[in-house]
């Protein structure tokens, strides 16, 4: 199993971080995914990645460790999992998101490798850490 892990500290209390990251159409949305679909518990996106698309559905799940999970139900991966924790910082929160994934070689084959992946993964995990800076400061402003 490959894993990408990603931390930022953000200028809001844990709380203002867990409901803005709840949003989960626009929390999906920042990532930079080319669509987003969210019915429910389920989540569908597609991006271009290299030369691939990539199209996934999502459920989010209930984990003990996690403020915000899913786990992939059909898509490139053989597995793929994703948990959000937030915990208290001296200056607001920390944000841990931790991408577990087993890529299928059967149906990538060699377009995409697990560091093509990795590497997107960062950059869709970033992005998400952006978002959540940007609306968490917004709140604070408005309270």
């Amino acid at each position: 199993m490959n894993a990408v892990t990603l931390s930022r500290g953000i200028r809001a209390p844990p709380e203002t971080v867990r409901e803005s990251m709840h949003r989960i159409g626009p929390f999906m949305r920042a990532s930079g995914f080319d669509e987003v679909a969210v019915d429910g518990e389920t989540v569908r996106v597609a991006n271009e990645v290299g030369i691939a698309t990539i199209e996934l559905a999502f459920e989010l799940v209930d984990r003990p460790d996690a403020d915000l999970a899913y786990e992939q139900r059909d898509g490139i991966f053989e597995e793929m999992r994703t948990t959000y924790a937030v915990s208290p910082a001296p200056d607001g929160s920390e944000v841990e998101a931790t991408t577990e994934f087993a890529l299928d070689v059967a149906i990538v084959g060699g377009v995409l490798d697990a560091t093509v992946i990795a590497r997107q993964r960062r950059t869709e995990l970033a992005a998400q850490f952006d978002w959540l800076e940007t609306v968490c400061a917004e709140s604070a402003i408005r309270d």
